[in-house]
């Protein structure tokens, strides 16, 4: 099984990536995200690879990144979704809307992705909205602010203790609304947003 692929990158276009590793050439389907990302052609890159094997066929699917590998994997789950659809959905939205569309169930958003229509958007939301909470979306405002590390970990340790992740962000931003200093300590900035949810 490939998991991953470093070497020079022969060639590389929206939909397909070649790296040479030991003098193989390898061709990995990707998304239109993982392009973007990719060096120029001769450089040295590397893809987090899924394979995908049938009777007739050995496919492989790269990704400049673990989360949206694990995203693909998470939507060839569902029913009616086959890895070349998977890469259609992740080229037609970044991974971090993808996930926050999922989970709010924001089937507007999807069925403006190709090949997503109203019967898959439902299907998605209703077997992955719990399944995401591993995803890491940044904790943000309603202005966008990034509440650095110690929000992040916050977040994560309150999703852990089983508050849903909405609550959890609101008691992050209520607690750094009412001190901004807690934002640059854990503990601190933990114990208040325990406190904004109670």
């Amino acid at each position: 099984m490939i998991v991953h692929l470093r070497g020079r990158l022969l060639s590389k276009s929206p939909n397909e990536a070649v790296i040479e590793c030991a003098g193989v050439g390898y061709g990995a389907t990707i998304s239109v995200t993982t392009f973007t990302s990719l060096p120029a052609e001769g450089a040295e890159a590397s893809l987090h690879i899924y394979t995908h094997v049938r009777e007739d066929q050995l496919a492989l699917f790269g990704f400049a990144e673990m989360q949206e590998k694990r995203l693909f994997e998470k939507l060839l789950t569902i029913s009616g979704i086959g890895p070349k659809l998977a890469i259609t959905v992740l080229s037609g939205i970044a991974a971090d809307r993808l996930v926050t569309a999922i989970r709010s169930g924001d089937h507007a958003t999807l069925t403006r992705i190709p090949g997503i229509g109203k019967k898959t958007a439902e299907r998605v939301v209703l077997e992955l909205k719990d399944k995401l909470d591993d995803m890491a979306v940044p904790v943000a405002g309603a202005s966008g602010v990034h509440h650095g590390p110690a929000g992040d970990d916050v977040l994560s340790a309150l999703v852990n203790l089983g508050y849903p992740r909405p609550i959890a962000q609101k008691a992050i931003e209520t607690a750094i609304a009412k001190d901004v200093e807690a934002a640059q300590d854990f503990e601190t900035l933990f114990r208040a947003a325990m406190a904004a949810i109670r």
